[in-house]
């Protein structure tokens, strides 16, 4: 039999999390026997993987973010879609990002080659309409969350829930005395980490609104730690200049997670990182603050209660949540104080992550060993045919 080639499709930093573990998972149960190509970032790169293009172009998010960038999308879609064409893999697997990625599966659905999108849209929470619409051109779903796959399957699609990548993590190992110690940080200080988001758009809306926030705090014995991106380093450092605040801006994975070892509490945008602060069991205030086209439109199709993923998996709001215009300095510093001030609270929130936690895994076997099963098999199915 031939080397299997898998086109894989990564949109986003997550996603290039996501797309690394299920490279290294595919190449350890093919004994490396399996050829890789597509779109994605630094973390698949590590691993020999030779992106189209770089992945930074297309991620974006919003929908008043989008609009600027449709003229290049729509350039790397028609490029995607003609390496596809001309290498015919054995499959595409596409990973969130579905702005970009869907426009590319709905245009090749009509070969015969078996498509699967990793990461469902959260169908559940605005424009339900979208699982009928997926379901015609996917073969196949790979979900994150537990309460997923009803939505899909109802409309006839083959939906598998692999768990939550963030369980492979090393979220909640982190090394925080030792990164105490590398930043002098005295063990009788506070931590407070502010995560302002991974886009540039997401930083430049709720990066000052932190900074205020900060500005109100006591600072004689709390210690501020700001991790983030490479590639945003520049822009973030821009912004700091209007503050005189030492901040310890940090940029790796490794880093991060020993900064959240570290942290007493944290500030942080709604999004993946409330999953790993609640792995590494820091009490944190959750907020967003949308383009205002964006926010007018997002109103009137929302469906869920809540934004934070901690409150989504338990249908309650364990994480204060301060959206759009709720998030403002004032409230923000309120909250934060609660958790500085009061270890009942703290401690309250922390009870919750455990059993949030528990709901991402499916137990059988790591998230990214489960996909990498289904993909495989669904190789082999379609090969026999």
């Amino acid at each position: 039999m031939a080397i299997p080639h898998i086109y894989l499709i990564a949109g986003e930093p997550s996603g290039d999390i996501i797309g690394a573990r299920l490279i290294n998972s595919i190449q350890s149960k093919t004994n490396n026997k399996c050829f890789i190509s597509g779109v994605g970032g630094k973390e698949m790169e590590k691993l020999g993987f030779k992106s189209l293009f770089p992945m930074s172009e297309i991620t974006v998010m919003g929908l008043a973010e989008v609009i600027p960038s449709l003229p290049n999308l729509f350039m790397r879609i028609r490029q995607t879609i003609a390496d596809i064409t001309k290498k015919n893999p054995c499959i595409v697997v596409t990973i969130d990002a579905p702005d970009f990625s869907f426009r590319i599966l709905k245009k090749i659905s009509k070969s015969e080659i078996p498509l699967v999108h990793y990461v469902a849209p959260s169908v559940w929470a605005w424009k339900p309409g979208r699982a009928k619409k997926i379901a015609q051109f996917l073969n196949k779903l790979l979900t994150l969350f537990p309460f997923e796959p009803p939505y899909f399957e109802k409309e006839g699609l083959h939906t598998v829930f692999v768990g939550h990548p963030i369980v492979e993590s090393k979220a909640g190992m982190g090394e925080g005395i030792i990164f105490r110690k590398k930043h002098n940080i005295p063990r009788s200080a506070k931590v407070l980490s502010i995560l302002p988001g991974s886009r540039v758009g997401e930083i430049k809306r709720l990066l000052p609104i932190i900074m205020n926030v900060i500005s109100s705090l006591d600072h004689k014995n709390l210690f501020i730690i700001l991790p983030t991106l490479d590639n945003l380093v520049d822009h973030i450092k821009n912004l700091l200049k209007r503050w005189n605040i030492s901040i310890i801006v940090i940029t790796t994975i490794e880093e991060k997670y020993a900064a959240l070892a570290a942290s007493d509490v944290a500030i942080a945008a709604s999004g993946t990182v409330s999953l790993e602060l609640a792995m590494a069991r820091v009490p944190n205030v959750s907020i967003y603050k949308f383009n205002s086209i964006t926010a007018f439109i997002g109103r009137r199709l929302v469906k869920t209660k809540f934004s934070n993923l901690v409150n989504i998996l338990l249908d309650k709001e364990v994480v204060p949540e301060l959206i759009q215009e709720k998030c403002n300095s004032d409230l923000i510093l309120n909250e934060i104080k609660k958790l500085l001030d009061n270890a009942e609270i703290s401690e309250l929130q922390l009870k919750n992550f455990d059993i949030a936690i528990k709901q991402l895994t499916n137990h059988s076997a790591k998230p990214s060993d489960k996909a990498a099963n289904v993909i495989l098999e669904t190789i082999k199915s379609y090969d026999s045919k």
